[in-house]
């Protein structure tokens, strides 16, 4: 949604069981991000700019999926639990501002009404003022537009699971957005009754290698490629599209674009992004036409970008940012 001009970015690492429900400060991301770890467990990855909460968490540790990931948003702060010390050398020399207890632990604190791990939160404003060169909010390459675009199939329902995990989507059409399920739960949230909800639905293909690290159990920590091309399917307003996604390099944002070749338009709010690997399959219910609706006029369509001058009643063009207005 029209922001107030660019602001830091700061990105957290969640756990992602079922006991790290509920969920502290995530209805504030601009931008989630749900990859898989071992044993085919998730993490979830929240970017927060136009909104920074004071607590966040649970926060976990960081994976090497992270590196590639993160890059796109340049230089962001980021915060973490910790990591293997195999890794160390690798997030040393990645681009983002480490702000994790490694640096310093300011801003950290445990929950003791809550069961260790899942009880290690972060400040967001002391991380933020922990990292005063973190990069702003730039076009990320994602494009929003509050009318969708032709040609979507009803889709009110989407799930995908991994072997200890699992994600699901249902539309729900009072609210425009879709209510969000994790690990068979319905995701929960400290700071709102309605749990976490999502206005776009992004499910990503992507090619996912083992990596050179594993944990203490023997478990190997699996390296999902962010950089390059692939499919996706996006999910709003109770419709799914199949696209493509492309990310040059590591510097360059990921731009999703429909068969055409025009932009894909995000529905203007939260944006939930599953990382799955091409391997595994997302099940997206009913896939069938839209029923006919009247044709909406050119002057509804889209929201203004931010202008110096006063907007004028024509139809706006969609607009490309990174963040969103909170609410």
């Amino acid at each position: 949604m029209p922001g107030k001009g660019a602001k830091p970015v700061l990105i957290v690492k969640l756990d992602n069981t079922r006991f790290a429900q509920p969920h502290a400060g995530l209805t504030k991301a601009d931008v989630v991000y749900i990859e898989e770890v071992e044993y085919g467990i998730t993490r979830l990855a929240a970017v927060f700019s136009s909104s920074v909460p004071r607590r966040i968490g649970p926060v976990r540790s960081a994976r090497i999926t992270d590196i590639d990931l993160l890059a796109q948003y340049d230089r962001p702060a980021f915060a973490y639990s910790g990591a293997q010390r195999k890794m160390y050398p690798y997030l040393d020399g990645a681009r983002f501002l480490d702000v994790s207890p490694r640096t310093g632990g300011a801003g950290y604190s445990r929950d003791y009404n809550r069961p260790a791990p899942y009880n290690y939160y972060v400040d967001g404003h002391v991380a933020q003022s922990r990292a005063p060169k973190a990069s702003l909010a730039h076009d990320l390459g994602f494009v929003f537009d509050a009318a969708p675009p032709e040609g979507g199939r009803v889709a009110t329902k989407a799930d995908m699971a991994w072997s200890y995990s699992s994600a699901g989507f249902d539309y729900k059409p009072k609210q425009g957005r879709y209510a969000v399920r994790l690990n068979g739960l319905t995701a929960g949230a400290e700071e709102s009754a309605r749990g976490q909800t999502a206005s776009t639905v992004v499910i990503q293909y992507v090619k996912q290698t083992a990596s050179k690290f594993f944990d203490k159990g023997g478990g190997n920590t699996p390296h999902a490629q962010t950089i390059g091309t692939g499919r996706a399917v996006v999910l709003r307003d109770g419709l799914a599209w199949n696209t493509r996604w492309s990310r040059p390099s590591a510097e360059d944002g990921t731009t999703f674009t429909l068969k055409d070749g025009s932009a894909m338009p995000f529905k203007p709010g939260q944006v939930w992004v599953v990382l799955l690997d091409k391997g595994r399959k997302a099940t997206v219910t009913p896939l069938t036409k839209p029923k006919p609706t009247p044709t909406a006029t050119a002057t509804t369509r889209g929201w203004p970008r931010p202008s110096s001058g006063t907007p004028t009643p024509a139809a706006p063009t969609p607009t490309s940012s990174t963040t969103r207005s909170a609410g």
